[in-house]
């Protein structure tokens, strides 16, 4: 059984079916030469959660009949998902939803009809360009982290031929510009708060310089911010697609579908021919479009207001799921968990994300209306993070930690500092952030060392801890001033916040020695 095989003359279904795989129920050719025409939704990163979620709400649409054309990937950072994923099985992948049931939904995704890569350098670009010059285009949408949307100031000097991400969508909306000043949502799907701004922010650097060098119409500025033409909007994305597991491959394999190969690119993406992912999701968007949408709202994607998905982001973000998600990174690492779903079959980290979550965090949340706070919370404590069929792993989770912490946990302590609450009240926000000093160290609670995961600033947080040694009480901590008031990491200086000192008692009790990460866990969680 392999992935080709669908698309072969004379394929038979019967054996896949037997077996329990969905395959498309539509004509998978007549839709890709429409889109091939008509294109109206491009897509940036074709990493597991776009495989996993946004293909697969498209390729739902095309099999109930409610949308004739599918989407084209763009590669824009790491070829080599392309090159490995979906150039050698004609763009399909093997979805792999694995409920909290037991249950094992298997389903051929078929909506992508082209993967390109998005680089002047490559022949593909042409057809880029040939994209989005066609006035069908209705969206562009983003999944390419928040590393993603960083503009490299040497990037600004190299003109019309940019290296960055961003450089390079800006040069494609700077040829859609030219085709007539058409019409566009730019829409970014990332994990990361207010996440349109951040696209418009970065293109409008671009922009702006290109047009003061003369290399771009003076009006190409008044086009990306005419908010009839060209739009950002915010969004909140939601569903956990962890690296494909060993399990899923076995089960794979039984079945007799060959095409399970792992792979991890040279810049670290870890995919396979299939995704696994759990079978939650939410997609909440800012409804402002200006060319029309695919109609995403007929497979569960709630469009409402700007204000309403900041709301429902922050809660998110900032108290139902991120921090959850971080704080057992950190102290999965340090304490040997290769499993979220394990974790929280221990008694203290289960303790350290209710209490984190319900009594912590849930104080400055506001109500979006559309998601209740402690339904989701709840869903995320008692069915998602259990899941035992969900092969999702702290060390995961734990990449780019740094970039993470100011929103997860520092947008918390701000707005207790703007509404005047009593800070004495966090004690596992500040032990969260201990943590990460003492996961910077690599050494976990046994003694044993570990890498930590990817992270853009981990040498140098490292270089800071660097002086500080386990079981030795009496050592130099003057470090940790350096480390915790850097607003950067933390969202906010620590001591100005009033925690600073309190987080550095607690990276005492954390470097004690072997066992010290479990024993100063346990205290705090139960005194909570």
């Amino acid at each position: 059984m392999k992935l080709k095989d669908i698309k072969s003359p004379g394929f038979n279904p019967a054996e896949w079916e037997a077996k329990g795989y969905q395959l498309p129920k539509f004509d998978v050719e007549a839709v890709a030469r429409k889109t091939h025409d008509q294109p109206t939704w491009v897509h940036f990163g074709g990493g597991n959660i776009f495989r996993a979620f946004l293909a697969a709400m498209l390729n739902d649409l095309l099999n109930e009949g409610k949308y004739d054309r599918g989407l084209i990937v763009a590669g824009i950072h790491d070829y080599e998902v392309l090159e490995k994923v979906f150039f050698p099985y004609d763009n399909l992948t093997l979805l792999v939803s694995l409920k909290a049931s037991g249950a094992v939904e298997k389903k051929v995704i078929a909506s992508v009809t082209e993967a390109l890569k998005a680089d002047f350098q490559f022949e593909d670009w042409g057809r880029m360009v040939e994209i989005f010059r066609n006035p069908s285009l209705q969206m562009i949408s983003f999944t390419i982290t928040e590393k993603g949307y960083v503009v490299p100031p040497e990037d600004l000097e190299r003109g019309l031929r940019p290296e960055s991400a961003m450089g390079k969508v800006t040069a494609l909306l700077l040829e859609r510009y030219r085709a007539g000043e058409l019409p566009l949502t730019v829409q970014s799907m990332d994990n990361c708060s207010h996440n349109g701004d951040r696209i418009r922010d970065a293109v409008l650097s671009f922009a702006s310089k290109w047009v003061k060098e003369g290399l771009a119409e003076e009006g190409f500025v008044n086009y990306l911010e005419d908010g009839r033409k060209v739009t950002f909007p915010w969004s909140m994305i939601d569903k956990i697609t962890p690296r494909p597991h060993v399990k899923v491959k076995e089960l794979l394999d039984a079945d007799g579908f060959v095409d399970c190969g792992f792979i991890e690119t040279r810049k670290h993406a870890f995919i396979a021919p299939f995704v696994n992912a759990e079978e939650v999701q939410y997609l909440v968007v800012e409804d402002n479009y200006t060319n029309g949408r695919p109609p995403l709202d007929l497979c569960g994607t709630l469009f409402t207001t700007r204000e309403t998905v900041d709301k429902v982001e922050t809660m998110k973000v900032m108290t139902c799921l991120n921090p959850l998600h971080t704080s057992m990174a950190l102290f999965g690492c340090l304490l040997g968990y290769n499993l979220i779903s394990a974790e929280m079959a221990d008694g203290d980290i289960r303790q350290l994300v209710q209490k984190l979550g319900y009594m912590e965090a849930m104080p400055v949340v506001t109500d979006p209306g559309i998601l209740n706070p402690y339904e989701f919370i709840g869903t995320v404590i008692n069915k998602r993070l259990p899941n035992p069929f969900m092969p999702d792993a702290p060390q995961r989770i734990a990449v780019d930690t740094s970039q993470k912490l100011p929103i997860r946990f520092g947008g918390t302590v701000r707005k207790y500092l703007e509404r005047g609450l009593d800070t004495d009240n966090l004690v596992l926000i500040p032990l969260v952030f201990a943590a990460y000093a003492r996961y910077l160290k690599g050494v976990d609670d046994k003694g044993d060392r570990f890498d930590p995961s990817p992270d853009p600033l981990l040498e140098e947080l490292q270089a800071i801890v660097s002086p500080l040694e386990l079981g030795r009480p009496d050592q130099d901590w003057s470090c940790l001033r350096k480390l915790f008031s850097r607003k950067d990491v933390f969202g906010l200086d620590l001591y100005e916040a009033g925690l600073g000192e309190r987080t550095e008692g607690y990276v005492r009790e954390l470097y004690a020695g072997p066992g010290a990460v479990r024993s100063t866990l346990h205290k705090y969680v139960s005194q909570r």
